[in-house]
């Protein structure tokens, strides 16, 4: 079965409400498209998968019992290809699936990487425009900014891909500027929020 890119949206935002889960999923959109695009993969396959990561996410939290568990059982029962499925599964370490494919390494290489360049880009000025990878280093050697992110999965996505980490972080900041209007992170919209 091939699914369509639009199709995985309206699946995401019937499971999804939360604006900012949104904005993460087409971050990770975005960059697992320039990943197809530069190794000549399937943009569409990816994108669909990049969407669908978190899909139960904002319902089944819970990393004990819900997510992702529950977004298999329905991308299964969806007849999403195998691929899709586990890519989904292979995101989440503590499932210990492993990460087999370049559609799987990718998701896990972009997925914690593109939500630390989203709150990079959401504390300066300029948004997203202008990031730089020394900035997002930077900010990935503070602790306390950011903390839900997991540094060391951030280094091990870029390694387990085989990539240069400052090629990847480039990479992807690229790929979310390119769409950055849409993922709240232009210059106009960081100075919206920032205000009092």
């Amino acid at each position: 079965m091939s699914v369509s890119r639009d199709e995985a949206w309206r699946l995401f935002c019937e499971w999804t409400e939360s604006d900012s889960l949104r904005k993460h999923v087409l971050g990770v959109e975005a960059a697992m498209r320039a990943y197809a695009r530069e190794r000549g993969d399937d943009e569409e396959l990816w994108a669909v998968t990049g969407i669908v990561h978190d899909l139960d996410y904002e319902r089944f939290p819970d990393l004990e019992t819900g997510h992702p568990r529950m977004a298999i059982r329905e991308l299964e029962r969806l007849g999403y290809p195998d691929e899709v499925i586990d890519a989904v599964a292979g995101h989440a370490d503590f499932l210990r699936v492993p990460r087999v494919s370049a559609l799987a390494k990718t998701l896990y290489a972009v997925d914690e990487l593109s939500g630390f360049i989203a709150a990079c880009a959401r504390v300066r000025p300029t948004g997203i425009v202008g990031l730089t990878p020394k900035s997002v280093k930077k900010k990935l050697k503070q602790p306390s900014f950011a903390a839900g992110v997991d540094r060391d999965d951030v280094r091990r996505g870029a390694e387990e891909l085989g990539v240069d980490f400052d090629e990847h972080v480039g990479r992807v900041i690229a790929a979310m500027e390119e769409r950055a209007d849409e993922l709240g992170l232009a210059p106009g919209d960081v100075e919206e929020r920032t205000a009092p």
